[in-house]
C-alpha cells in the first residue's frame, strides 16, 4: 500500500538525482523500494519523475507503479499516455490510460494529452480511434488549438492519409511553422516530393526543421544531387544544420560518391561542433566508405571512444565488407560482442556478405545460426540472399538450390539469379537452363537474368536462343553508365558517349590509353561484345568505348600524376573493363577505385582488391 506520511520538500532535490542514476532495472527496484520506505513515492512530483524514468526501462513496470498511485494527476496520466505512445506495440495501452483519463479524472484534459493520444494512434495505425480522440477534443473545445491541430496532421500523415492531413491543415485557422513542416513531412512520408516541394516553396519562414525534411525527402527518393542542392541553399539562407540535416547530406553523397562534399561536410561538422550522435558517425563512417576511403571511414571509426549504438558499427562491418576486407569485418564483429552493443539484423547481412566475399563458407553458416541461436533474430529474405551468394560463389551450387528451395518464404528473382550467375561462371549448364525457366515464369522482363541466361546459351552453343535472348533484353535494358566526381562537378558517361564538351580531347586519349594497354599486354575480351557484331577490329572498338573507360580516360586527363581516381558504375563491371582498369592503374601509375552494383573494386599496379570480377 502507498505511504501517506508528509512529503518532506527538501527531500525532492535529494531523491532526482538517485532517480536519474538508475542505469538497470536492479537499481529501479531499489531506489523504488527507496521511495517506498521514505514515504516519497505517493507524492505527485516524485512518482511522476520516477514513472518517467521506469517507462524508459520497462512500460510493464511503469504500469504496475501507476496502478498503485492511488490519485494520480493530470501530469502522471499524460505521462503515461505519452511514454506507451512512442512503442507502435504499447499503442493501446496508450489509448487505455487516455479512457481512464476520461472517465476518472475529475479535471480537464488539457492540449498534451491529446497530443500524446494522437501520436498513439498514429504510431499505431489506428484510424477509428484517431477519429474517437478527434471527437473528444472538439466535446472540450480543443480542436483548435494549434497544438492539437499539429498532433491530427502527424497523425494523418504516419496512417498514409495524407489527403485528410492536408484538410485539416488548410481548414486550421491557427498554424505556426510546426503545422507546415508537420504537413511536408507527411509528404516526404508518403513519397510525394511534387506537393511537398510546392507546399515548401509557399512557405514564409523556414527553420533548420524545413529545411532538414526537405533535403532527407530527396534522399529518400533517391534524388540526391537534389538533395545536395538543397543542402547548400539552406546555408546560403543562413540556416544553421544540425545532425539530423548532416546525415541527409552525407547519405547523397554516399550515393554520389561525392568525396570532396563529404569531406566538406565533415569539415563543417567539426567547424561547428555539431554533436557526433551515433546516427551522425554512421553516416560519417557509410560517407567514406562509399566513397572508396574505406581508411578513412576506419579513423572516423575509432576517432569516437564511445559507441553505445549498433548503427556505427554496422557501417563499419558494411564497408569492410564492400571493400573485400571479411577478415576485418568479423575482427570488428567480435570486438562489438566485447564491448556488449547487441547486433541486429543489418549487422548480420554486413557480416553474411562479407564473408561471401571472402569465399568464407564455414563462417558464414557459423554467424547465419548464431543469430537465431544467441540473439534471437529470425533470418528474413536478405540473409538467405547472402547465405545463396555464399555458397554459389564457393561453386556449392547444389547447396545453394537447396537452401533456396527449403526457405519459409518464397525466393525472389535477385536469389535465384545469384544462384544462376554461378551456374554461368562454374559452367553448370543444364541447373542454368532449369534456373533460368524458374525466374522468367517469376518475372518474364527481369533484364539482368535474361542477359546471364544469354550468356549462358552462347558459352554452350546455343546461339539461336542466346540472340533472341539478347535482342528483346536490349530493347529494355537500363543503359550502364559512370560517374565520376572532379572539383565537385559530375561528370556522366554512357557507352560510346560523345556529348561531353571534352569527348574531341577524349576519344583521342583513350585511343593513345588503349594502345600502351595492349604493349603492357592487354588482350581485349571480345565475349563481353553483342553477337550481332562479328568483325573482331569492331568488337574491340565497341569494349574501348565503354562507359567506365571514358570516365577513367576523362580522370586521367583532368587530375594530376598520383592523384586516385574514383567512378561510379551504375551496372557491374565487365570482364574486359576489370581486365583493362588492372592495366591502368600500373601503365598509369595510379590507384582506381571502382563502385559497381554489387562491390568495391580497388585497382593498383596492375591488381585488383577482389579474388574475381562478379
Amino acid at each position: 500500500m502507498i505511504s501517506t506520511k508528509p512529503f518532506h520538500f527538501v527531500h525532492h532535490f535529494k531523491l532526482i538525482p538517485l532517480i536519474d542514476s538508475c542505469k538497470s532495472m536492479q537499481q529501479i527496484k531499489q531506489t523504488h523500494a527507496h521511495l517506498i520506505t521514505t514515504a516519497q513515492v505517493s507524492h505527485l512530483v516524485i512518482a511522476n519523475k520516477f514513472l518517467k524514468h521506469v517507462a524508459l526501462s520497462s512500460l510493464s513496470y511503469a504500469h504496475k507503479l501507476f496502478d498503485q498511485i492511488p490519485q494520480p494527476d493530470l501530469f502522471i496520466y499524460n505521462t503515461m499516455i505519452k511514454e506507451n505512445s512512442l512503442s507502435p506495440h504499447s499503442c493501446c495501452n496508450s489509448l487505455s490510460v487516455f479512457r481512464l483519463l476520461i472517465r476518472d479524472s475529475g479535471f480537464s484534459l488539457n492540449r498534451y494529452s491529446f497530443v500524446f493520444a494522437f501520436g498513439a494512434c498514429g504510431n499505431g495505425l489506428c484510424v477509428r480511434e484517431g477519429e474517437q480522440v478527434f471527437s473528444h477534443a472538439v466535446k472540450v473545445g480543443l480542436d483548435s488549438n494549434v497544438f492539437v491541430v499539429n498532433a491530427l496532421i502527424g497523425m494523418y500523415g504516419k496512417m498514409g492519409l495524407v489527403e485528410d492531413g492536408r484538410k485539416v491543415f488548410d481548414s486550421a485557422v491557427d498554424k505556426d511553422l510546426f503545422s507546415w513542416n508537420t504537413m511536408i513531412a507527411a509528404y516526404v512520408g508518403s513519397g510525394d516530393m511534387v506537393l511537398a516541394k510546392e507546399l515548401f516553396d509557399e512557405m514564409d519562414e523556414r527553420d533548420v526543421v524545413s529545411w532538414s525534411t526537405i533535403i532527407a525527402g530527396y534522399v529518400q527518393a533517391g534524388c540526391f544531387m537534389e538533395a545536395l542542392d538543397f543542402f547548400h541553399t539552406m546555408l546560403q539562407a543562413g540556416v544553421k544544420p544540425n545532425e539530423y540535416t548532416m546525415v541527409s547530406a552525407l547519405a547523397g553523397c554516399s550515393n554520389l560518391v561525392a568525396l570532396d562534399q563529404g569531406k566538406w561536410i565533415h569539415v563543417y561538422i567539426r567547424r561547428d561542433k555539431i554533436r557526433v550522435n551515433d546516427r551522425l558517425l554512421a553516416s560519417l563512417i557509410d560517407m567514406y566508405a562509399k566513397c572508396g576511403e574505406i581508411e578513412s571511414a576506419s579513423s572516423v571509426f575509432y576517432e569516437h571512444k564511445v559507441k553505445r549504438k549498433v548503427w556505427p558499427w554496422n557501417a563499419m562491418i558494411g564497408g569492410l565488407a564492400m571493400h573485400g576486407k571479411p577478415e576485418e569485418a568479423i575482427n570488428l564483429f567480435e570486438q562489438m560482442k566485447v564491448e556488449k552493443v547487441s547486433p541486429n539484423k543489418v549487422t548480420f547481412i554486413a557480416l553474411l556478405n562479407a564473408c561471401s566475399h571472402g569465399y568464407m563458407v564455414k563462417e558464414g553458416k557459423l554467424y547465419f545460426e548464431l543469430m537465431t541461436s544467441d540473439y534471437g533474430i529470425i533470418p528474413e529474405l536478405e540473409h538467405y540472399g547472402c547465405m545463396v551468394d555464399l555458397l554459389s560463389r564457393s561453386g556449392l551450387l547444389m547447396e545453394a538450390e537447396d537452401m533456396i528451395l527449403s526457405m519459409p518464404m518464397a525466393p525472389d528473382v535477385a536469389i535465384w539469379g545469384a544462384l544462376l550467375n554461378s551456374c554461368r561462371i562454374y559452367k553448370d549448364m543444364e541447373r542454368g537452363y532449369r534456373i533460368g525457366k524458374i525466374i522468367k515464369k517469376i518475372d518474364p522482363d527481369h533484364i539482368g537474368c535474361h542477359v546471364l541466361l544469354g550468356n549462358i546459351y552462347s558459352t554452350s552453343g546455343r546461339f539461336n536462343e542466346a540472340r533472341t535472348l539478347r535482342d528483346s533484353s536490349d530493347r529494355k535494358k537500363i543503359p550502364g553508365y559512370s560517374s565520376i566526381e572532379l572539383k565537385g562537378l559530375f561528370h556522366q558517361f554512357l557507352v560510346g558517349d560523345r556529348s561531353h564538351p571534352q569527348s574531341s580531347e577524349i576519344y583521342l586519349f583513350l585511343n593513345e590509353m588503349i594502345s600502351k594497354l595492349k604493349i603492357a599486354g592487354y588482350v581485349p575480351e571480345l565475349a563481353e561484345v553483342l553477337l550481332d557484331i562479328d568483325d573482331e577490329e569492331d568488337k574491340e572498338t565497341a569494349l574501348s568505348v565503354h562507359s567506365e573507360k571514358l570516365a577513367i580516360a576523362f580522370g586521367l586527363m583532368n587530375t594530376e600524376p598520383g592523384t586516385p581516381i574514383r567512378i561510379v558504375k551504375n551496372l557491374r563491371v565487365c570482364a574486359d573493363c576489370h581486365q583493362a582498369t588492372k592495366f591502368i592503374s600500373k601503365v598509369y601509375d595510379r590507384v582506381i577505385i571502382v563502385r559497381d552494383r554489387t562491390r568495391y573494386h580497388h585497382f593498383k599496379d596492375g591488381v585488383c582488391s577482389c579474388k574475381d570480377y562478379w
